[in-house]
C-alpha cells in the first residue's frame, strides 16, 4: 500500500516539470507578479520561464532533490499544487516516480 501523505515536493518536483503550460499566473496581482525576479517570467509574461517544460525557478534533480528558487513567492498555480492530488500523481507519473510505501500496512 502507498501512502499519500508521504509525498515530499523537495524530493520530487515533478510538477514543476512536467508541462510548461502549467505555471501560468491567473489570479496575482501586478505587486505580486512584480516580486518575481525577471529571469524566471516567461517573455510573453503569462507565466514562469521554462526550459522545455521543466519551470527555470526549479533547481535540483527531479526525483531526488528539487527546491523552488521563488518557493515564497511563487505563483498561484504552485501554491494550489497539493501533494497526490490528481495534477501532482499525473506529473509524477511521467517521470516514473512511485508512491512512497507505507510502513504501517507491513
Amino acid at each position: 500500500m502507498n501512502s499519500l501523505s508521504d509525498l515530499d515536493c523537495q524530493t520530487c518536483g515533478a510538477c514543476c516539470s512536467f508541462s510548461s503550460d502549467w505555471p501560468r499566473f491567473s489570479t496575482e496581482s501586478d505587486a505580486a507578479l512584480d516580486l518575481l525576479p525577471p529571469r524566471f517570467v516567461a517573455a510573453d509574461e503569462t507565466g514562469m520561464r521554462c526550459d522545455g517544460s521543466r519551470c527555470a525557478a526549479l533547481s535540483g534533480r527531479v526525483g531526488v532533490e528539487t527546491s523552488c528558487l521563488v518557493y515564497d513567492i511563487r505563483p498561484v498555480v504552485c501554491r494550489e499544487c497539493v501533494p497526490g492530488d490528481a495534477a501532482c500523481l499525473m506529473a509524477r507519473d511521467a517521470f516514473g516516480l512511485t508512491l512512497p510505501l507505507d510502513r504501517s500496512a507491513l
